[in-house]
């Protein structure tokens, strides 16, 4: 049978069949054994359910057309695939206690799938004055670069409208954002009723508990659906040289007429870039932020090529694939 994995709870796949039932599944093990695949939240799989079990296997995960992946935080040179076949990624920041370097960050992931990306600045409600709600979404839609920036508030019904138009019929999006960020919030109003748990925001700082605890995938009004994953603590860049050069289309749009064509940005004569810090069209903060994203990528590439030696020495030239 041929199904849809619409939620991954502590390592089990709930898939949903062409009847739309749910079966909770295991991994057959020669799929763990052999391509070491793992199946993620928007996966096609096909799978069987055996005479007399109440749970399915899965015995193939289909091509992806996309994914969402990050280095695996337990792991010193393998990937980890946190959705798959989507659309559309939403990048969810607070307007309160707005962090612009994991905007950045998440930016590079979100654009590196290939999916349409926009940013989502939520709890607009409890921002201080529309001068600063203006004066947020002015700075981060400078850090986007071009990306679309819509203005959210679970108090009111024409931006939350914003988004749900914003998932086109038979689209999947998917939430990225770290805890407490409003991505639960925002799945309830979407989808018109409660159906993920929401922690307590702090009075002082805005902040919410994380509820979340599963990668789940839920319809909403109009045909399209949402992917809403925990709030993501690490995110470490993994393939990620597209993700960065959308993310930060500016300076690598100025690297190209530095006097030297592996010119680091970091002292060198000629540097663009650096000029452009000196006269103030780039932040230095931001530099600063693409120089450290930038060494995370090539540290990434370089223990995958290690990878690549030492299990071709061993005669087993496979890749891992997520």
């Amino acid at each position: 049978m041929r199904g849809l994995v619409v939620k991954l709870d502590r390592g089990y796949p709930l898939v949903k069949d062409a009847q739309g039932r749910e079966i909770r599944c295991e991994h057959a093990t020669t799929l763990l054994k052999g391509s070491r695949v793992r199946a993620t939240t928007g996966d096609a799989v096909e799978f069987s359910v055996p005479e007399g079990h109440d749970k399915g296997i899965i015995d193939q995960v289909l091509a992806r057309r996309n994914a969402f992946v990050r280095k695996d935080p337990a792991e010193r040179s393998l990937p980890q695939v946190l959705a798959a076949n989507f659309d559309k990624v939403f990048v969810v920041e607070p307007l309160v206690n707005l962090n612009v370097r994991r905007l950045e960050r998440e930016l590079v992931l979100a654009h590196e799938s290939g999916a349409d990306v926009q940013v989502l600045l939520t709890k607009a409600d409890l921002a201080d004055g529309e001068k600063a709600l203006e004066s947020a979404k002015m700075l981060v839609e400078r850090v986007a670069q071009g990306t679309e920036v819509l203005v959210v508030s679970d108090q009111d019904v024409e931006s939350v409208e914003a988004v749900r138009a914003a998932v086109r019929p038979g689209e999947v999006a998917v939430l990225l954002g770290k805890s407490g960020v409003g991505k639960s919030s925002l799945v309830n109003v979407l989808v018109g009723k409660d159906i993920q748990a929401t922690g307590a925001v702090r009075e002082r700082d805005g902040r919410g508990r994380h509820t979340t605890v599963s990668r789940e995938m839920v319809d909403i009004p109009g045909g399209g659906r949402v992917i809403d994953m925990p709030g993501v603590r690490g995110l470490a860049l993994w393939d990620a040289d597209e993700g960065m050069g959308a993310a930060f289309a500016d300076i690598e749009a100025l690297a190209e007429t530095c006097r030297f064509g592996d010119c680091r940005h970091d002292g060198e004569p000629g540097c663009a870039v650096e000029a452009a810090v000196a006269c103030g069209d780039v932040a230095a903060e931001r530099l600063e932020s693409y120089r450290r994203l930038k060494a995370e990528t090539d540290e990434a590439k370089r223990r995958r090529e290690e990878s690549r030696r030492i299990r071709s020495r061993k005669g087993h030239p496979r890749r891992w694939q997520g």
